[in-house]
């Protein structure tokens, strides 16, 4: 059951105070705009369809707190602490002096309900529309893309253990596989944890990964073969999960055609592997040869005059859809304010600008692009330099990546200048041009030299 507005706390305190705890700074005037905004019913009204059961907080107090938790960047625990705490928390989300907060794991209820909601991103819309009605984003071309990984919350599982509870899930779920599992498996998955062998012994893991994958693939001959009546979703799901996790790290074992029932662990990583049964979206990534990763992908743009978030995308730290060229594209097109420089509206959509006959002369050209929708300008690293990206219809800044030689110590293109009146490029780049000219690198190798240059420079000199 929903607790509508009205209901509890004292509605004429925040008036009241408004006027004595509240600055006119705009930091002020924003916070209460954007509560505002989330205080009305309607905020959750689908979240509760039923109008019996336990009284849960005020839909505007819910509302007006998740907004500004995320405009302030605060933990759940920072927040119920500002609630309590904060004046300026009370008097934005309509809260008496003498009114107490709330448990913050409160909020995580919240965030859950939503997410599994039909409209997932309405904090996110309640913030859009307050900037859309300021104007403050009208004519700002600029967006900057970025992405980073955010750690998941479940151990990385191993082959051994994903294949022993994929099993045991399908016994839960799938009706009647714990009479198949106990007829067709050589092990018993009634035992928790792992089945108990001699970890120490190469052979003897072996062994038991073979045992694992053909009792996974006796599973799913007996519930997914041939003839097998047709499951609902839960059932299907946890067959498909058994099925990916039998094959995803294993290999037929050496001299083993793949008949023999002889499987071992594969000595590469799958470049789609699912990482553990329990959350099946977290991935293996890395932000550097040496620093690993296990999670998702978070994407963001924004505007970087005001720093204000135009849009944002969570995917999985890697496999399809998760790259940063191909989500930098998805956030341009859905930019919900770019439009026109006159435009009084931020909503348009980013369009390409329109073709120009070549007889109707630059005067025409300059007319056309005054009345059209204006691109972005759209800045980022070189991973977002594809050539999807760049025929997006936008204006792409594409950070390079640094240069680095071919071999260590060895040049690169900035050690060289090219005469492109002559056609000619020196024979050296230590020995060409004079100490204002030469690049820092060259200068750097030439003061290494004690006895002068070696033999295959004097023709430079």
């Amino acid at each position: 059951m929903q607790v509508v507005a009205g209901r509890t706390g004292s509605c004429w305190t925040r008036r009241r105070w408004l006027g004595i705890w509240c600055r006119r700074g705009a930091c002020s005037r924003s916070w209460l705009s954007i509560a505002a905004s989330c205080s009305r019913d309607s905020f959750t009204a689908d979240l509760f369809p039923s109008g019996t059961g336990r009284p849960l907080l005020p839909a505007d107090l819910v509302g007006s707190v998740l907004v500004l938790k995320e405009l302030l960047d605060l933990s759940d625990p920072q927040t119920a602490d500002a609630l309590k705490f904060d004046i300026r928390w009370k008097v934005a989300c309509g809260r008496s002096l003498d009114q107490v907060s709330f448990d913050p794991a409160t909020l995580v209820y919240w965030r859950k309900r939503i997410a599994a909601s039909a409209r997932p991103d309405r904090v996110f819309d309640a913030v859009a529309e307050v900037i859309a009605q300021t104007g403050i984003l009208r004519g700002q071309r600029k967006r900057c893309v970025d992405s980073t990984v955010f750690d998941d919350a479940v151990a990385t599982q191993d082959t051994v253990t994903q294949l022993v509870a994929a099993i045991r899930k399908v016994a839960r779920v799938v009706p009647g596989a714990g009479g198949v599992i106990g007829g067709v498996c050589r092990l018993d998955y009634s035992r928790p944890g792992k089945p108990p062998i001699d970890w120490d012994d190469p052979q003897a893991k072996q062994d038991l990964v073979s045992d694992l994958v053909n009792d996974a693939l006796a599973v799913l001959e007996a519930l997914a073969g041939p003839g097998a009546p047709e499951r609902d979703a839960a059932a299907a799901d946890a067959l498909g999960l058994l099925a990916l996790a039998a094959g995803q790290d294993v290999e037929p074992a050496e001299d083993s055609g793949g008949t023999d029932g002889r499987w071992r662990i594969a000595r590469k990583v799958a470049p789609d592997r699912v990482i553990s049964t329990v959350d099946r979206e977290a991935r293996h990534t890395r932000k550097s040869k040496s620093k690993r990763r296990d999670g998702f992908r978070g994407h963001l743009a924004a505007e970087p005059e005001t720093g204000l978030i135009t849009e944002c995308e969570m995917t999985m730290a890697a496999g399809p859809g998760s790259t940063d060229a191909d989500n930098g594209v998805t956030m341009t097109a859905r930019d919900r304010f770019c439009g026109t420089a006159d435009s009084a509206e931020p909503g348009s959509a980013p369009q390409a600008p329109p073709a120009v006959p070549e007889a109707a002369g630059p005067d025409s050209a300059r007319t056309a692009g005054a009345q059209q929708p204006l691109g972005l300008e759209v800045y980022g690293d070189s991973s977002y330099g594809s050539g999807q990206a760049r025929a997006a219809g936008h204006d792409t800044v594409i950070k390079p990546g640094p240069l680095r030689p071919a071999v260590p110590g060895g040049f690169t293109v900035d050690d060289f200048t090219i005469d492109e009146q002559a056609g000619d490029l020196l024979p050296c780049a230590l020995c060409r041009g004079s100490a204002d000219t030469r690049s820092p690198r060259a200068t750097e190798v030439l003061l290494t030299w004690e006895n002068g240059p070696c033999a295959a420079h004097e023709p430079c000199l």
